[in-house]
């Protein structure tokens, strides 16, 4: 940034001091001063395109040396850090569904695909707080089961928790 300053000023002078030098007629006077304002931009564009030149040689640096091939080569990790992310806050958690207890169930129609709720009792610690209108009871070959429809909860913000 500071060399583009003083280059910028750099130039101006350089156009400023051809514009009083020597004193001319009315006529050639204006043909002085665009010769002047044309020789001070391309001096400008010269000593802006050098500081970018410059720039460019700069940023290309490496952060560790290349690798050479010897036996004997141990590997270091590299001088900078990654930072870790951070844990979830809990009120993150609560809206993340454990993938195990979404489960398909054989009902007399089919195939239904739902939130076990004795799962989400053992497994999810905020099932109390889910949604009324979502739980649902069905019968399958087994047996009358309780659960909460995935598409219900997902509606209301809930997600299932990968990994």
């Amino acid at each position: 940034m500071h060399r583009r300053f003083i280059a910028m000023i750099t130039a101006a002078s350089i156009a400023l001091t051809a514009f009083g030098s020597t004193p001319v007629q009315a006529s050639d006077r204006d043909t002085q001063r665009a010769i002047a304002a044309i020789l001070g931009l391309a001096a400008l564009g010269v000593i802006v395109h050098q500081n970018r030149k410059d720039d460019k040689k700069q940023k290309q640096h490496y952060l560790h040396e290349p690798l050479r091939k010897s036996k004997k080569h141990v590997h270091q990790p590299p001088i900078y850090s990654v930072p870790k992310p951070r844990p979830l806050p809990d009120r993150a958690h609560r809206k993340l569904l454990p993938k195990d207890c979404f489960r398909s169930f054989e009902t007399h129609r089919g195939k239904v695909r739902m939130f076990g709720a004795r799962c989400l009792n053992r497994h999810y610690s905020f099932s109390h707080r889910l949604p009324r209108e979502c739980e649902y009871l069905f019968n399958t070959l087994r047996g009358e089961r309780r659960g909460y429809e995935a598409r219900c909860l997902r509606d209301r913000g809930y997600r299932l928790a990968r990994g």
